[in-house]
């Protein structure tokens, strides 16, 4: 993206003049209410969807009406022909489509997304959004992978973190904030580390609160950059509860994980780069929290692709965004542990509620098992590893999901990769559930002979149609049948659901009668 500051109605004329003569798309108007008392003057922006994507910013005289007669037209000067001095005083009227007013009034604009990516350009990574091979022959789309997975501190949150900083630096009393007082945070993991980093290399003070469930190598990361880590509350709420009264009592400023006006500007810069890099997109489909992402991407991938599509997916287990849509309002939502644990936001951001809800065009839920499958294939597939949450638009588009439908097949989808901040044990759970949810590890009880030979027998006949047993384990005290007889809880390893039904009918075929346990989906 380009940027130009003028100042002169001539300037902005001359360059605007000239971009209308190489594009055929309409330019857009955002008119700013502010106005200049000194001079009557007031700040416009106009945008022009190019190749280049160009803004133009000018001040131009408070009397120049975007509104003549009704119609939505803007009076400029064009400068590009030679003309006599009172030639140049006329003015040439050209249409163009205003920005309507609920846009202007929403906490977070797309001048502030363009502001933020301005800022932040030389602090965050510019990561990759390459086209999948794998996942797209799977899913039956051209799915396109944003790895914000490989940002320095492992998530999309370094954007609106060190948009956040900047904003408390260079606003009212930001030098008394950068070498005395400093900022806070309440997290358990990734706007924690986002924070804590970006914190050091601007040269801030930052506290962070952390629940006791965090993992302690996110707090010993936290540690490492230099922050300082307060352990305090069972979960986020009662961190954040904890965070709040340091605010007045140390002077900090508080900043939101998902809903301060700058962390959703900077979120949006995702936006922009998805755009330029995949430029003939049709849909993005974005993991919903506490709405922060969305808000912010929804506004950008809107403003300059409007034809595009934003659809958010949520964990089922903690369906916040869904419910605030339903209510009218954020509201609290009882959740449950889950694997997208980056998700599992009871209450979405107001600010960011209010702009998600005004550009994104529906919100799904996924569920564990689609969350699970998700981070295996992303493994297997693409070499990457995601957390749950990361994983889960990925997980409504895998068959099955609730985006696996006709009207997305063959789409250009991009999927923002959110995160890749998961603890090896987790990690391992994790896997073990996919493979579950894959058919390619499967439980199951029999009935054998307790006698020499019986157990033999069984596993000859696994043997015989490929199954590898990961875990056996006998069980005679609570087999209320023949005393020579035992029960086995076994384990295997198998290459999938035809696999799985082979090993089954071959075990009942022998005169085994199974207890074939499924993973369960729904909560318990």
């Amino acid at each position: 993206m380009m940027m130009y500051t003028v100042r002169s109605m001539n300037t902005v004329s001359r360059k605007g003049v000239a971009a209308l003569k190489n594009n055929s798309s309409k330019p857009y108007w955002n008119w700013r209410t502010s106005n200049n008392k000194n001079n009557n003057m007031r700040t416009v922006t106009l945008l022009l969807s190019s190749p280049q994507q160009q803004m133009f910013f000018a001040t131009l005289p408070t009397d120049i009406d975007p509104d003549n007669g009704g119609n939505s037209t803007n009076k400029i000067e064009d400068t590009t022909k030679s003309k006599s001095e009172d030639e140049r005083n006329r003015v040439t009227t050209t249409k163009f489509r205003k920005s309507s007013s609920p846009q202007d009034s929403l906490p977070v604009t797309f001048a502030d997304i363009s502001r933020a990516q301005v800022a932040i350009r030389d602090g965050i990574k510019r990561t990759t959004c390459e086209k999948s091979f794998f996942l797209s022959e799977l899913i039956g789309s051209n799915v396109y992978l944003k790895t914000e997975n490989q940002q320095f501190t492992g998530s999309f949150k370094e954007r609106g973190a060190r948009n956040a900083i900047l904003s408390l630096i260079t606003g009212e009393g930001g030098k008394e904030f950068k070498e005395h007082s400093g900022c806070i945070a309440a997290s358990a993991g990734n706007h924690a580390l986002a924070m804590a980093y970006h914190g050091k290399e601007l040269g801030v003070n930052v506290t962070v609160v952390m629940p006791t469930v965090a993992p302690l190598a996110k707090v010993d990361k936290c540690k490492r950059f230099g922050a300082r880590v307060i352990i305090h509350g069972a979960h986020i709420g009662e961190a954040k509860e904890y965070a709040e009264t340091l605010v007045e009592k140390e002077g900090l400023a508080y900043v939101n994980g998902y809903d301060d006006p700058p962390i959703l500007a900077g979120a949006g810069t995702m936006g922009i780069e998805i755009v330029d890099q995949v430029p003939d997109l049709d849909v993005v489909v974005v993991p919903v929290g506490g709405a922060g992402l969305i808000a912010g991407l929804a506004c950008a991938i809107k403003t300059l692709k409007p034809d595009a599509k934003v659809i958010g997916v949520e964990p089922e287990f903690c369906p916040s965004y869904i419910n605030a849509l339903k209510a009218g309002k954020p509201v609290f939502t009882e959740t449950t542990p889950t694997l997208a644990d980056g998700l599992a936001v009871p209450l979405v951001g107001s600010h960011a509620f209010e702009v998600a809800r005004h550009y994104v065009d529906e919100c799904v839920t996924t569920t564990e098992k689609e969350i699970a499958i998700a981070v295996l294939r992303l493994i297997e597939n693409e070499k990457m590893v995601v957390e749950g949450g990361g994983s889960s638009g990925l997980a409504a588009l895998l068959p099955g999901g609730k985006l696996d439908r006709a009207d997305l097949k063959g789409k250009n989808i991009v999927i923002p990769l959110c995160g890749g901040n998961i603890d090896t044990t987790v990690l391992g759970r994790v896997m073990d559930r996919g493979m579950a949810a894959d058919h390619r590890l499967v439980r199951f009880t029999t009935t054998v002979s307790d006698r020499a030979g019986g157990i033999a027998n069984f596993t000859k006949i696994l043997a015989e149609v490929g199954a590898s047993i990961k875990d056996i384990y006998h069980e005679r005290a609570w087999l209320f049948t023949n005393v020579d007889q035992t029960q086995i809880k076994v384990v295997c390893e198998l290459q999938g659901k035809e696999h799985a039904v082979r090993v089954k009918d071959a075990l009942c075929n022998a005169g085994y009668k199974l207890q074939w346990l499924e993973m369960q989906d729904t909560k318990t």
